[in-house]
């Protein structure tokens, strides 16, 4: 979806590649503050970028009402990486060096975002990590970057609180035998390792009698649905997301799997739900983004704000995205300097007030890693608000867990 309004700065064109910037020009623009993001903005997943760019072109515009980053007007420049990993770092370092972007916000998913780590690492220029959620990106100090930060949901977290809330479910409806169906990349490799792991902790007896990985993108799922409902699991567990998600609940309801399995998954978003014909009744669902939860005024001003002005619903990618101006906002007032090192000094242990969090505040730790966010779990239901009966989850346990899991890969 092209943007309809990107303001007097706005020097976006539409190209074939998604939007990529006009040349930088010298002179009347000097002052201006470029920040670069590439993402997928094409394709079967290019929810994850559009809906991290609209995301972005609000924070654009409030950020520049307000008077800019060190007096300076903001302008974001886009650059459609199609998921790539060798084309995301590509045009990271053609961001920086040729385009004149002076901050890094990488939306993109974890298949391309570690590539992307490796030109920050060589460039020493701030970036925030808005979309990945592969754990070792930031859990491993192997991997971090000295000047990359990750605002994002991160799949540890999701693990744990997943796996706890699941853990209680498949007791209490006896469900033992499980299933698997996730993107074949680390992102759904690793986060789907580490629920199995969790869950099988919380409830030794769980039992996993087939895995599907298809492709990501893949557009029919006949093969993997076919799979799965033979093997007759009593409950199917996927990190499928995007349009890869509601291809996947469209195809399967055409073969009345939800009425042979219950499904859970962490990635139902709204643009999801809107993509799918039925949304059928009690998948398990955690809470990406929906209006209420944190069940707090400014969320669901933010969430109407976003409807109005992009006539969709925002994703979990687009409070990500705010959260990590957020933070750009703090740490640039803070450091009163837009140079790498300052910036990760300055936001290193920081809180900010957000209305995405589940206390009312979101903190980078000292691993370069997010916490605290509202993250809960829940079922869905045909109608608003589409998921109920959501439990918060437990951040002394996530902590917890976490610290257990970062110890056994033997990243502390």
């Amino acid at each position: 979806m092209v943007s309809r309004k990107i303001g007097r700065r706005g020097v976006l064109a539409t190209g074939a590649a998604g939007l990529v910037a006009a040349p930088w020009v010298a002179g009347a623009q000097a002052k201006t503050l470029r920040i670069g993001m590439q993402s997928i903005i094409s394709g079967p997943i290019a929810l994850l970028g559009t809906s991290s760019r609209n995301a972005l072109m609000m924070e654009q515009d409030r950020i520049n009402a307000a008077g800019g980053f060190l007096g300076r007007p903001i302008e974001f420049v886009f650059r459609d990486s199609k998921g790539q990993p060798q084309e995301a770092a590509r045009v990271a370092r053609e961001l920086v060096n040729s385009t004149g972007c002076e901050l890094l916000v990488d939306a993109e998913a974890s298949s391309a975002s570690f590539a992307v780590q490796e030109v920050v690492r060589d460039l020493g220029v701030a970036c925030l990590h808005t979309n990945s959620e592969t754990s070792s990106l930031t859990a491993d100090p192997k991997i971090r970057a000295p000047t990359a930060f990750r605002v994002a949901r991160q799949g540890v977290h999701d693990a744990v609180a997943g796996s706890l809330y699941l853990a209680d479910f498949a007791t209490a409806k006896k469900l033992n035998k499980w299933a698997t169906c996730s993107p074949d990349y680390a992102y759904g490799r690793d986060t789907t390792a580490q629920y199995l792991q969790f869950l099988k902790q919380f409830k030794p007896d769980v039992e996993v009698i087939t895995e599907a990985w298809p492709k990501l993108g893949q557009p029919d799922f006949t093969e993997v649905i076919t799979k799965l409902i033979q093997a007759k699991p009593q409950a199917l567990f996927s990190l499928l997301y995007a349009g890869d998600l509601s291809a996947f609940v469209n195809q399967a309801s055409v073969y009345a799997l939800f009425s042979q399995m219950t499904m859970a998954t962490p990635n139902v978003d709204y643009p999801v739900m809107a993509a799918i014909k039925q949304l059928p009744a009690g998948i398990q669902s955690a809470t990406r983004y929906v209006e209420t939860f944190p069940d707090v005024p400014e969320n669901k001003a933010w969430g109407q704000a976003y409807l109005k002005r992009w006539n969709e619903r925002p994703t979990n990618w687009s409070w990500q995205n705010t959260v990590a101006m957020q933070f750009y906002e703090e740490a640039i007032k803070k450091a009163n300097s837009l140079d790498g090192k300052a910036l990760a000094a300055a936001l290193t242990g920081m809180k900010i007030k957000t209305p995405f969090g589940a206390d009312g505040t979101i903190t980078m730790r000292e691993d370069h890693t997010t916490v605290g966010y509202a993250l809960g779990w829940g079922q869905t239901t045909p109608k608003e608000p589409f998921i109920i009966d959501i439990k918060p989850a437990d951040w002394g346990k996530i902590v917890e867990m976490e610290t257990e899991w970062k110890k056994q890969q033997k990243y502390i």
